[in-house]
């Protein structure tokens, strides 16, 4: 919570004609989120991981020891940006160490077989940052390094990460954009950040050829559009890898109050995808499913998308109702539209030539 993104309108910096107004990327959703939590009496039923700050080695397996260096002076001093739209204050240089030692602990829990699976609630995200600079918000690369990290423990070879954040996960992908060995699938809202990033025919280099998945879904998709990604394309991909751990980059920025994103999902799609690839999971790698929590911007709507997510990882039902859910199940064009599959069948055409 005490990571600072300073003032900011919309996602960029104040000043001149733009009145200085709250960063998007603030505790804010975060801290809801957690508040129902612990208003609804989850909190207290579930294990409670505690993180540490990741090592200076561990940080080396993707980021360069010059940007490390970098963003450890800055946060020393005044602060500063870590590289694209990634203002941040004093200390949090540290505050991102436990973030990634965060998911790291999250996983050897959940590989030591301590807990079923995991969620982890942390900021700064992490999925836009690359190996020598910060974008959108992220400073280290927390899902990447963690998968880094398992791939080191004997029983991991193969790792699967999904991320369905509403802006594509370049950072992540560029970590593994030449290995076999770690699918990186990106669901995202076409064009949206960053705007030269995760396009259909982009399926990896070298080796990864075929190891990296991109479907860039058009603005305005709804639940269909989703459900219907992750039946006929996501699940597919995971049953084709056979990882030994899934790692789910979850973003709360596809729903239909975000003010970052264009598309139109709302809770209880976000549990049915949950739900998704806990099935796959179980399935494949003994329910070995980490998250990691990255965007969602809306106040008043995270808590609420979080929540059923939470609720399907833990199998608890805390009794709260989505006071959104009614009215946004009315909304028009949440079922399938034709352009939405004609993108999916692109990319399931993408899979097939890519996995083979």
């Amino acid at each position: 919570m005490w990571h600072d993104t300073g003032s900011a309108v919309g996602f960029l910096p104040a000043g001149g004609n733009l009145q200085p107004d709250t960063h998007p990327e603030n505790p804010q959703t975060k801290r809801r989120f957690k508040n129902l939590l612990d208003k609804s009496g989850v909190t207290d039923e579930l294990v409670s991981i505690d993180p540490r700050p990741a090592t200076r080695e561990e940080l080396l397996r993707y980021h360069t020891s010059e940007y490390i260096d970098e963003i450890k002076e800055m946060s020393e001093k005044s602060g500063g940006d870590a590289g694209e739209l990634t203002p941040f204050g004093p200390g949090s240089y540290k505050i991102a160490k436990l973030a990634v030692g965060g998911v790291i602990e999250a996983t050897n829990s959940v590989l030591d077989g301590n807990v079923d699976n995991a969620y982890v609630l942390a900021r700064p995200p992490g999925h836009h940052a690359e190996a020598d600079q910060g974008r959108g918000f992220c400073i280290f690369s927390n899902v990447a390094l963690a998968a880094k990290h398992a791939r080191e423990k004997a029983s991991v070879e193969r790792v699967a990460i999904v991320d369905f954040d509403v802006h594509h996960g370049n950072g992540t992908e560029e970590a593994f954009i030449d290995n076999d060995k770690v699918l990186t699938i990106s669901l995202h809202q076409d064009s949206n950040y960053p705007i030269d990033s995760g396009k259909l025919t982009d399926v990896g280099e070298g080796v990864g050829e075929g190891y990296t998945l991109n479907l860039p879904l058009p603005p305005g998709c709804g639940v269909g559009a989703y459900e219907e990604s992750f039946k006929q394309f996501v699940q597919p991909a995971l049953e084709e890898f056979n990882p030994d751990i899934i790692y789910m980059a979850s973003g709360f920025d596809g729903s239909i109050l975000d003010p970052l994103g264009r598309m139109m999902i709302h809770s209880d799609c976000y549990r049915n995808i949950t739900k998704m690839l806990l099935e796959a999971a179980n399935s494949l790698c003994d329910g070995r499913l980490v998250a990691s929590h990255e965007g969602g911007y809306s106040t008043a709507y995270v808590p609420f998308t979080a929540l059923a997510t939470i609720e399907e990882m833990s199998g608890i039902e805390s009794g709260v109702e989505d006071p959104f859910l009614e009215t946004f199940k009315q909304w028009g064009y949440q079922n399938i539209q034709p352009h939405q599959q004609e993108i999916i069948e692109k990319a399931i055409d993408n899979l097939n030539i890519a996995l083979k």
